[in-house]
C-alpha cells in the first residue's frame, strides 16, 4: 500500500492542534499563543525527534513504521477509529483489534495523565505493563519496558525469583494462586490458540510450582485490595489500590494509594524525592 503523505499531513495536524496541553498532562505555560499542542510537544510525546515528526506534518518524511505509527497514535491520544484510519493513511494494513491490542483508549490516557503525583499503571489482562507514571516507575521498577513473555508479571512471578522480592513474604502464597487463577480464566475466555494459552502451556514446563497450582484448578480469585510493596530502600509499603477497567481494550489502570496519616503515607512522599533511581529486582 502506499503511503498519503498529504493525508497523513493533515491529519497529524489536525489532531495535534485539537489537542490542549493539559488534554494530555502537559502545563499550558503563561506564554502559549498557539491553539492545540506544539510540534514539539507531540514529539516528545510520541519518543521521537521534533525533525521527524515536523517532517511527517509536512509531507517530506519517510514513511513511518508500525511500531512509530503504535506510538503517534498513543501521543496523540487517538482513539482506536483513528489509529485504524493513520495506519492506512501510512500506507499500513490496520493493526487486528482485540484483547491483545496495545493501543490505549483515550479516555482512560487523560484520566492517567493527571495522576503524575501518583504511582500507577495501565497492564493489559496478562498483566503486562503498557504505561507507568514516575512514581509507579520509583515503586516497582521499569515494568513497562520489559519484552516478550516477561512483560507478564505473573510470568516472572514463576520465572525470576527476584520479582517476589516487591512484595512481602505473607502475601506470595496468595498471589501465586492469584496469578495462575488469572491467566487460566483468560486462556479460557481467549481460547486454545492464544497468547495466554501459550504463556500457560510455557509455564506449565518452566516451572513446577505453577504446574502444581494449575492443576488444582482454581478459578475467579480476585486481587486483595491491599497490597504490601517493599521498596529497596523505603521498605514495607501498605498501598491501596484502586482499578479502573476498560473493557473494549481489556486494560485496567491501576492506582495506589495510602491512607493519609499513615507510615505508607509518608513513604510515598520519599518516594517522590527518591523517583527512579533505586534497584529494583526486575532493573
Amino acid at each position: 500500500m502506499d503511503m498519503d503523505r498529504s493525508g497523513v499531513a493533515d491529519f497529524l495536524r489536525r489532531r495535534r492542534e485539537a489537542l490542549q496541553p493539559e488534554d494530555v498532562g502537559l502545563p499550558r505555560g503563561p506564554r502559549r499563543r498557539t491553539d492545540g499542542l506544539r510540534r514539539e510537544e507531540v514529539a516528545l510525546l510520541c519518543h521521537m525527534s521534533t525533525d521527524y515528526y515536523a517532517r511527517l506534518e509536512r509531507g517530506t518524511g519517510p514513511q513511518p513504521s508500525t511500531q512509530m505509527l503504535a506510538s503517534i497514535a498513543l501521543g496523540l491520544h487517538l482513539s482506536i477509529e483513528e489509529r485504524d484510519h493513520l495506519f492506512l493513511l501510512a500506507g499500513h494494513q490496520a493493526p487486528v483489534r482485540g484483547a491483545s491490542t496495545e493501543h490505549i483508549g483515550p479516555g482512560m490516557l487523560r484520566i492517567f495523565d493527571r495522576l503524575d503525583d501518583t504511582p500507577a499503571e495501565i497492564v493489559t489482562e496478562l498483566g503486562e505493563t503498557l504505561k507507568q507514571t514516575r512514581l509507579g516507575v520509583a515503586l516497582t521498577g521499569d515494568t513497562a519496558s520489559l519484552t516478550g513473555l516477561e512483560r507478564s508479571i505473573g510470568y516472572r512471578w514463576f520465572t525470576r525469583p527476584a520479582t517476589r522480592a516487591l512484595y512481602a513474604p505473607r502475601d506470595h502464597e496468595y498471589l501465586s494462586r492469584l496469578w495462575v487463577s488469572g491467566l487460566r480464566g483468560v486462556a479460557t475466555l481467549r481460547g486454545s490458540e492464544s497468547r495466554a494459552a501459550r504463556m500457560a502451556e510455557d509455564l506449565r514446563t518452566r516451572s513446577p510450582e505453577f504446574r502444581e497450582i494449575w492443576d488444582l484448578h482454581e478459578v475467579g480469585l480476585r486481587p486483595r485490595e491491599v497490597k504490601h510493596f517493599v521498596h529497596p530502600e523505603l521498605g514495607e509499603l501498605e498501598l491501596s489500590c484502586q482499578t479502573l477497567v476498560d473493557p473494549t481494550q481489556s486494560h485496567s489502570l491501576l492506582v495506589y494509594t495510602a491512607k493519609p496519616g499513615s507510615e505508607s503515607h509518608e513513604k510515598l512522599q520519599l518516594l517522590a524525592v527518591i523517583g527512579a533511581g533505586a534497584k529494583h529486582p526486575v532493573s
